[in-house]
Formats: C-alpha cells, sequence, structure tokens
C-alpha cells in the first residue's frame, strides 16, 4: 500500500465508523453530506488537473501506486472525498456536543474583514503567483458569499476549523515531506508566497478553509430542500 493510500484511508477510517454512532446519527446526513462533497471534489480536482499540467505542483511517484487519471494519482482523488469527510464529521461532532459554543454574528463579521484586509493586498502583490492568487481569491469569493448568505456556519466553523487543521496538520505534514525522506506532494515555491508552516505552504491553510467551507454550504443548502 501506497503511503498517500495509507493516509487517506487513516484519515477517513475512525470518522467513517463513529458515523454510525446512536447519538450524532451522522450516518442520517450521509446523502447530503457526500453529494456536497463529490460537488466540491469536482470543482477542486479540475482545479488540481491545470495546476499540476501548469507545474504549480507535482506528485512524488514514490508514494503513490502508480495509478494516474488525468496524470492525478489515484491517491490524490480519494483525497478530496477522505480528507473533506473527516474534517466535516469533526465539524459537525463539535457543533453536535458543544453546541452552545459559537461566536456572535458580530465576532464573524469582524474575523471576516481582518481577513479581507490581510487577503486582498496579498492576492494584489502576488498576482504573478498561481497558487496565492487563485486559492485565495477562492476563499475571499467563498467567504464573502458565506457571510452575507448563510452566515451562521461560520458562528461554528471558524471555531471547529482551528481542531481540524490539528489532524489536516499531521496529514499535510506528511505529505510536504515532514517525518520523511522527500515530499509526497512537490510545490513549486516561484508559485507561492515560499512561505513554510512547517513544510506546509502557508497557502494549503486557504485551500483547505474553501474546501470545507463549499462543503458545508452545500450541505445547507441540499438538507433544506
Amino acid at each position: 500500500m501506497s503511503l498517500y493510500l495509507f493516509l487517506n484511508i487513516a484519515s477517513f477510517l475512525v470518522p467513517f465508523l463513529y458515523s454510525f454512532e446512536n447519538r450524532m446519527k451522522y450516518i442520517k446526513r450521509w446523502k447530503a453530506v457526500f453529494s456536497a462533497i463529490i460537488i466540491t471534489a469536482i470543482f477542486f480536482i479540475i482545479w488540481d488537473i491545470i495546476f499540476t499540467k501548469m507545474g504549480v505542483w507535482s506528485f512524488n511517484p514514490r508514494y503513490h501506486s502508480g495509478i494516474d487519471f488525468f496524470d492525478l494519482p489515484i491517491e490524490e482523488w480519494l483525497f478530496f472525498i477522505c480528507i473533506p469527510y473527516a474534517s466535516i464529521f469533526i465539524h459537525f461532532a463539535f457543533h453536535y456536543f458543544y453546541p452552545r459554543v459559537s461566536l456572535s454574528d458580530k465576532t464573524v463579521r469582524i474575523i471576516y474583514w481582518i481577513l479581507m484586509a490581510i487577503l486582498l493586498p496579498t492576492i494584489f502583490a502576488n498576482y504573478d503567483k498561481l497558487y496565492t492568487a487563485v486559492n485565495y481569491t477562492v476563499w475571499v469569493l467563498l467567504l464573502t458569499y458565506t457571510v452575507f448568505k448563510v452566515p451562521h456556519i461560520l458562528n461554528t466553523f471558524f471555531i471547529s476549523f482551528l481542531i481540524v487543521l490539528f489532524p489536516f496538520s499531521i496529514v499535510n505534514g506528511i505529505l510536504t515531506g515532514s517525518f520523511i525522506d522527500e515530499p509526497v506532494v512537490f510545490y513549486n515555491n516561484a508559485e507561492n508566497l515560499g512561505i513554510r508552516l512547517g513544510t506546509i505552504p502557508i497557502e494549503d491553510i486557504g485551500y483547505a478553509f474553501s474546501m470545507l467551507l463549499m462543503s458545508l454550504v452545500l450541505i445547507k443548502k441540499i438538507e433544506k430542500k
């Protein structure tokens, strides 16, 4: 089994088994959760394929099975199912067990404007860096839509995302070279800020936030129907 495949399965397995837990009854949300994850995955996989062809990042054959579709390892395709599933499970588990822990609407707006004050100048100053510019633009658009259309998602998600960052940082740290001889994913530093949190490009935080937020917005819309 490739290292990348192992990381996907390990990330998915425990949340999947706990989905049958009687109190949360997370299994009842599967239709909305998997529908949202797949729709989100389509967007991010297309992005991934384009950036791979443009040399923004590449994959180390040492750590994947060698089965590729559109120049992406099969493990990379699975990443967009396994990691969001596990992360969204953490979000809903946090909301279930700590329903009173949430931010006020005012606090959400303050955080939003602080992020805008950081992200917008960064985009304009680094428009020539593909990963930075595209990634942060998507983050800005998704945040703006959520704040003005479905703001209550962020009351909890701003908190639960900080929890998600712990396991995400372990998995992404390994993918970017922590604890192993070479990275699983190589990043072209000419296309990012060159700022790393350990081995993780700082842009990956926004990437993860956008991927999960898009799924949560879609889950809310699907469940409303």
